[in-house]
């Protein structure tokens, strides 16, 4: 994997950790708002918030990133391996939000962030997959990898 698709990774992290924190904190300073036709312009005043407006930027960004990384690598790499917002955003919630975090949310973040191990030690991409017709006429599917095993013997 190349340097710009760890940058990549990161500033899906990165952006979606930030995002997330400074949309809570605009939602918080505003206080419960009530999603509908009729409370439109409580919605409206809610985005014009600054914590919100910027949280809302930098999730764009993040979603820029992330469909990058899905271009390049398959979305159950991609998922896991962007986990560590999990714990960055814990870390914010209870260090900067002031979140009640229970043990139990705490062993559960671990565990998710213990799963990115098994995750970035597999291939970021499945191989293609192809169709191969078999000598009785049915259709087989091969790797492509295999398939250019078989052409270089």
């Amino acid at each position: 994997m190349t340097l710009r698709k760890y940058f990549v990774l990161a500033g899906i992290t990165v952006f979606s950790t930030l995002g997330d924190s400074l949309l809570a904190r605009g939602m918080k300073e505003l206080g419960n708002v009530h999603v509908s036709l009729h409370n439109l312009p409580a919605l409206l005043l809610a985005i014009l918030n600054p914590w919100v407006t910027a949280g809302i930027l930098l999730l764009l960004a993040f979603f820029a990133c992330y469909m990058s990384a899905l271009s390049w690598a398959d979305l159950t790499y991609v998922l896991p391996a962007t986990s560590l917002s999990y714990v960055l955003v814990a870390l914010i919630g209870h260090f900067r939000l002031h979140e009640e975090i229970s043990p139990t949310r705490w062993l559960g973040i671990a565990l998710i962030a213990a799963g990115v191990g098994f995750v970035a030690a597999g291939p970021s991409v499945t191989p293609t997959r192809q169709h191969r017709d078999t000598p009785d006429g049915s259709r087989d599917t091969v790797s492509q990898e295999l398939s250019h095993e078989e052409v270089e013997s």
